[in-house]
């Protein structure tokens, strides 16, 4: 199964559709006065499909388990169709729309075996993905021309040589899926004095992104949040508690992360820890969804 461990838990919806077609209008009377011999079709089906929704996971090897929160399956008629519409609700780290076609699927089919015996040219006609929602691909904001970022590694070691920075290659490496090139990678020493000359000059050039790895633990020499909180205009909480959120499902040592957010003018710079695996659940945590920042600062959206 493919690996979802680095996911984050959403509002996952999907629907699908199912088409039965009847060979007459009888076959549909005889749905809709529920008198066909094998019982109510439309009831045995929906139970039907409710079942194959909840065990999807039984039967396709790929699909992971996942607690259903809210299926809906209704009908529609016309002419000589009968239309499933099935729809899948989750609060999960993936989605459900291999969940909703599985119970169209089995709606569909077992509407195939109660009609059968009254109608021999009975045909599904399809069975297909309607829409689906949640998860980052909803939250996909693409920077504008000329979006400016900068990555600044904090650290006395790695700026005195005698440690590689390994942190600022995921760093710039988990930009590029977001097709962000950052324009600066610098590193600077665990000194406040410094750290604020760079984030203050990086404002100043026009940056609109300036991502700062490492000093944001409990070390006497972690100084990052205090350099760059007095410059914030504009704190934003809600990205580090996202961030320590799901650091802290993985581990129970990310609640020891100070790391901050927020606004300089009009650079958003964010603080986030020195530890490569830190640094990627961060990362994995509060983007592309945080991309969105920028269009409400423009004034587009909320």
């Amino acid at each position: 199964m493919v690996n979802i461990t680095h996911k984050t838990t959403t509002l996952r919806q999907a629907i699908a559709l199912a088409t039965v077609k009847v060979s007459n209008a009888e076959t549909i009377r005889a749905v809709q006065e529920r008198s066909v011999p094998k019982g109510d079709v439309l009831e045995f089906s929906r139970a039907a499909g409710l079942l194959a929704i909840k065990k999807t996971s039984d039967v396709v090897p790929d699909c992971h388990p996942l607690p259903i929160e809210y299926a809906a399956i209704t009908y529609r008629m016309e002419d000589q169709l009968i239309e499933i519409r099935v729809e899948v609700h989750t609060i999960y780290k993936t989605g459900v729309e291999v969940e909703a076609m599985h119970g169209a699927m089995i709606t569909a089919l077992t509407l195939y075996d109660m009609l059968k015996p009254i109608d021999k040219e009975l045909e599904i006609k399809s069975v297909r993905l309607e829409s689906k929602r949640g998860g980052k691909s909803d939250h996909k904001v693409a920077v504008l021309p000329g979006f400016k970022c900068a990555v600044v590694i904090c650290s006395d070691r790695i700026s005195a040589g005698l440690e590689t920075d390994v942190s600022g290659k995921v760093l710039v490496d988990m930009l590029q899926q977001w097709e962000i090139a950052p324009s600066e990678f610098t590193v600077v020493p665990d000194e406040v004095s410094q750290i604020q000359e760079t984030a203050m000059r990086l404002h100043a050039q026009g940056y609109d992104l300036v991502l700062f790895s490492g000093g944001t633990g409990l070390s006497v020499r972690d100084v990052t949040p205090e350099a760059i909180k007095p410059l914030l205009d504009q704190e934003i909480p809600g990205v580090m508690e996202a961030a320590r959120r799901y650091g802290q499902e993985r581990t129970a040592l990310a609640m020891l992360s100070r790391g901050i957010a927020g606004f300089m003018g009009d650079t958003l710079i964010i603080t986030l820890p020195g530890s490569p695996k830190g640094v990627r659940e961060t990362m994995d945590a509060i983007f592309p969804a945080i991309l969105h920042v920028f269009k409400i600062r423009k004034g587009g959206g909320h």
